[in-house]
């Protein structure tokens, strides 16, 4: 998510709200706001692995590492000084609890494709509340090993499928895992806007689950990911990554409402790990571009949605004909925003690396 990402996103909302700019996402109304650069140890334009690691570990790393650095060594999360410092500790995303960004912050690995290994970890972490829409690879690469869902209430924790199991099982629990409904009988959970079941609560019911699950009796860190921006943006497909930005706002706006409870002991910072198609506002040589109708462009979204969704080049020249560029269907090397508010908040002000996040958390 860069901040083309953000414009593109209150552009389109303005336009819902009958203006041409002016509405904001709760992120972009906090207080302070910096940048921060993204490339990661041995590439400008750095993968989710190795830019999750440097968020939460500190630490530049060679592309696709998780949690380690160039020589395989382990690096310490920000999560684990908090977990011994009494803090209970909380990680979500909109995808797979294994996925690259997430692992960054209770997991070590070479290979960020090891979902069942990465699995493993979140038993020895000993963390409170995981959350996302599956477990990944369920049953180990070679198909032999106890499912993940097995091994991992064998070593400790309670996993729960759908809010209902949540309601049913999480009560009394010390660990939990809640797992979208869909994922319970997946060999392998992947992934894609095509397969998005009406079942799935959004980001922000599972970051309201997770904050009654922490309860505020005690200090606990959450990190909570809009893991399908990114998807979206790599197949670059505009109105669903619209729709998956509006989502983790709605989360912020829950983080928000906390903060208001507790505004002298809450800080919530919003970033991105790095930025995704290198979308823009505006796209092609000719003047009339200088408008866009949201309006239209959304009609034409949901009468041929079916075909922009699996036909790339439809896709494309969809994208083109409501003048919204996209110039890559991976990564850029630009900085990305990060947006803060509360206690220390003034810390994440002007121009950052991505290595010194940890360390403005942790008050370093």
């Amino acid at each position: 998510m860069g901040t083309s990402h953000i414009d593109v996103t209150e552009s389109y909302l303005s336009s819902k709200a009958g203006k041409l700019g002016g509405e904001q996402l709760t992120m972009t109304q906090f207080p302070y706001y910096g940048t921060c650069t993204t490339h990661c140890l041995d590439k400008t334009i750095t993968c989710s692995a190795a830019a999750g690691t440097a968020i939460a570990c500190g630490q530049k790393t060679l592309y696709s590492r998780v949690g380690c650095d160039e020589n395989g060594n382990r690096l310490e999360s920000m999560t684990y000084p908090l977990k011994k410092d009494g803090y209970k500790i909380g990680i979500m995303s909109t995808v797979q609890i294994t996925q690259a960004t997430p692992a960054a912050f209770y997991a070590s690995t070479t290979d960020r494709y090891d979902g069942y290994g990465i699995m493993k970890q979140i038993t020895e972490s000993g963390f409170d509340f995981f959350g996302g829409s599956g477990l990944g690879r369920m049953s180990g690469a070679d198909g032999k090993q106890l499912r993940a869902d097995k091994f991992l209430e064998e070593n400790g924790y309670e996993v729960c499928f759908g809010p209902e199991e949540f309601k049913n099982m999480a009560d009394g629990c010390e660990r939990v895992i809640f797992c979208q409904e869909k994922s319970k009988d997946a060999t392998v959970d992947e992934y894609t806007s095509e397969k998005a079941d009406p079942r799935d609560i959004t980001l922000a019911q599972m970051l309201q689950l997770g904050i009654d699950f922490l309860g505020d009796e005690e200090p606990f860190f959450i990190m909570s990911e809009g893991g399908d921006i990114d998807w979206d943006a790599h197949e670059n497909l505009t109105m669903p990554m619209i729709e998956k930005i509006i989502d983790f706002d709605n989360a912020i706006a829950v983080a928000y409402e906390f903060y208001k409870k507790h505004p002298d002991q809450t800080l919530i910072v919003v970033t991105a790990d790095h930025e995704t198609g290198g979308i823009s506002l505006g796209e092609g040589d000719e003047w009339t571009n200088t408008f866009i109708d949201w309006a239209e462009i959304e009609q034409e979204w949901e009468k041929n949605k079916e075909t922009y969704l699996h036909d790339r080049s439809a896709n494309h020249e969809f994208n083109k004909a409501s003048h919204i560029g996209w110039t890559t269907l991976y990564h850029t090397g630009g900085a990305v925003p990060v947006y803060s508010i509360g206690k220390g908040a003034e810390k994440f002000m002007g121009r950052m690396d991505n290595t010194d996040i940890k360390g403005k958390i942790l008050g370093e």
